[in-house]
């Protein structure tokens, strides 16, 4: 079951053009929406804040906008059944909204934190100020992470600067504040990154360099549908890094949701 162009579908395919850019070159933008309550007004659902980010997507692309009530209908119909929704635009304004299952094993990843690997520095997300249907090389790192029994990569830049997960922002603890990855290395404006900077006490905006991930004594990466998850591995070329997943810091970031 999903949503396409004003309908609702009931098919495990999507019949596109041989000639569509959103299939030879991944020519769309997306948004993924947790679903609190079933409700697309629940304060956690963030409704508007996934709305917005597509429509500023669309709008730097010069692309043509969709019917907002079209996706909001199809939206509201999926999220019957769906705790996760994907809501992908095309250029000509078209809409495709998918729905999914909350992982089976997440709360477990949120209770005791998972192992990650570095990416090669040769992988990185294109246009990284949007979320866009080119996802090659964040599938790439992560299918390449789980291959040597991690279940996500890292990102990092031509300095073996930490950029981001292949899914989600990253944050670290350390003397007492937080730090991220500000968005001018090239990461992903995420709404709950968005919200966190709001909501955490002191937030540090600085390049994650050697020196500065050695030093955390927890991190975790965030997301719309993980919510938080904490990282206890981090896998690299000189040697691993480990972390406390169940660091009394943590609990800053769960009170959000």
């Amino acid at each position: 079951m999903y949503w396409y162009h004003g309908k609702l579908r009931e098919s495990q395919t999507l019949e596109l053009d041989i000639h569509d850019p959103g299939l030879l070159y991944g020519a769309t933008v997306f948004t993924t929406v947790r679903v609190y309550e079933q409700s697309l007004d629940s304060s956690l659902t963030n409704w508007v804040a996934h709305c917005r980010r597509l429509l500023l997507s669309v709008q730097a692309f010069g692309w043509r906008e969709p019917s907002w009530n079209l996706v909001r209908q199809g939206a509201e119909i999926l999220a019957e059944n769906f705790p996760i929704l994907r809501i992908t635009l095309f250029a000509d304004g078209r809409e495709w909204i998918s729905g999914r299952l909350l992982p089976p094993d997440l709360i477990t990843k949120q209770k005791h934190g998972i192992t990650t690997t570095l990416a090669m520095s040769n992988l990185y997300r294109s246009l990284p100020a949007h979320k866009t249907g080119n996802y090659l090389s964040g599938w790439l790192a992560r299918t390449h992470a789980q291959q040597l029994n991690s279940q996500e990569a890292i990102f990092i830049d031509g300095a073996g600067n930490w950029l981001e997960t292949t899914t989600g922002n990253l944050w670290g603890w350390q003397n007492g504040s937080w730090w991220t990855p500000p968005l001018t290395e090239g990461i992903l404006p995420g709404i709950v990154r968005s919200q966190l900077l709001n909501h955490l006490p002191m937030v540090h905006e600085s390049p994650w360099n050697a020196e500065l991930v050695r030093g955390f004594e927890a991190i975790a990466y965030t997301n719309s549908v993980v919510e938080i998850i904490p990282i206890h591995t981090v896998h690299q070329p000189i040697g691993s890094l480990q972390y406390n997943p169940y660091h009394f810091s943590l609990e800053q970031i769960r009170e959000l949701f």
